[in-house]
């Protein structure tokens, strides 16, 4: 009878150990955004998208269901990467102010995640386009074979990240960094044939506010120039920084000059958009971007925005200047001590 109550004992206690729970059919999201950019932030690909919403302290939590893979995470000003399978469950912090840099995950699933703001920053350090471009051809092919081994190494070492995310980010280190190195090999070939001191090509173009305006008009001055179009959208993504550093420099020996290449079909649309965005400085448009002798093909301008700097004499400071949104660009007007 002690046997039987015995058994019977040990029989209650298996059943009643708890059973594995099974995988959920869905990804919990949830985290809390400081300096919140909107009310609700959108997780994403190309044919998929859920829209959550964001409490007012910043705070948001929801259920996705999703296919296993890499998701684009937007809080309406920027964007992140993240890694999402069904089961998981990853709680996001970060600060608008500094986006990349403190995006953070926690939670069932954030280790993928983590990698892939681990490695975003690296890249955007890495890939630093002003270092680049300040090295010679011999140094640009030393810097890229550094950056390939370096990103090779690093993925190597994230045993713990899902294979195929892996085997992505090695698969596409060589094109990318072809990419770059085309890209800065232009900017250094420019620099050899438009160096500094130079005299620079001139221009003669139509001022928005009526006229026209040549170089010449503005010799005793430095000039900052955007060459830009309509609908361009990294030219307009440049604009509320050059507007700030505009402010920043009113009064001082500086001229700031758009060019615009938009055809002349674009034209009553460039005269709007510079009305309805309240552009300043010298609002000019070329009418010769096609001729081989213009402003605009003697600086070999192939793509926009392209930023230009010429000193008060006339002559070349840099064919392509840091962008408004640069940090370098303040360095560089404080060398010249505008």
């Amino acid at each position: 009878m002690k046997k039987l109550l015995l058994l019977i004992a040990a029989f209650a206690i298996f059943s009643c150990e708890k059973k594995p729970e099974a995988p959920k059919d869905y990804v919990t999201l949830s985290g809390k955004i400081e300096n919140k950019n909107s009310d609700s932030i959108v997780v994403r690909t190309r044919t998929y998208s859920k829209t959550i919403k964001v409490n007012e302290d910043g705070t948001f939590k929801d259920t996705l269901k999703v296919a296993n893979g890499m998701y684009n995470f937007f809080d309406g000003k920027e964007s992140t990467s993240i890694y999402l399978e069904n089961d998981f469950d990853i709680n996001i912090t970060l600060d608008t102010k500094m986006f990349d840099e403190t995006v953070k995950y926690s939670g069932k699933g954030a280790v993928h995640s983590n990698f892939l703001a681990e490695d975003a920053l690296m890249q955007e350090k890495m890939l630093n386009m002003d270092m680049l471009t300040s090295l010679d051809s011999l140094g640009l092919e030393k810097e890229i074979g550094k950056m390939s081994k370096k990103l090779k190494e690093f993925y190597a070492s994230k045993t713990d990240v899902d294979s195929t995310i892996i085997a992505n980010k090695v698969k596409d280190v060589e094109p990318m960094l072809k990419f770059y190195k085309e890209y800065a090999g232009e900017a250094i070939a420019l620099k050899k044939e438009l160096p500094r001191g130079k005299v620079s090509p001139t221009f003669d173009y139509e001022n928005h506010k009526g006229g026209k305006t040549s170089l010449a008009n503005l010799k005793g001055k430095f000039v900052y120039i955007d060459v830009w179009a309509t609908w361009c959208g990294p030219c307009i993504a440049e604009i509320p920084s050059l507007k700030k550093v505009e402010k920043q420099y009113h009064g001082k020996n500086i001229e700031f000059v758009s060019i615009s290449i938009d055809t002349p079909k674009a034209y009553e649309t460039w005269k709007k958009m510079v009305t309805d965005k309240d552009l300043g400085g010298t609002q000019l448009i070329a009418d010769d971007a096609k001729d081989k002798e213009s402003f605009i093909n003697k600086y070999k301008i192939s793509s926009i925005p392209r930023f230009i700097m010429i000193d008060p004499e006339g002559n070349i400071v840099s064919a392509d200047a840091p962008r408004p949104s640069s940090p370098e660009l303040i360095k560089l007007f404080n060398e010249l001590k505008i």
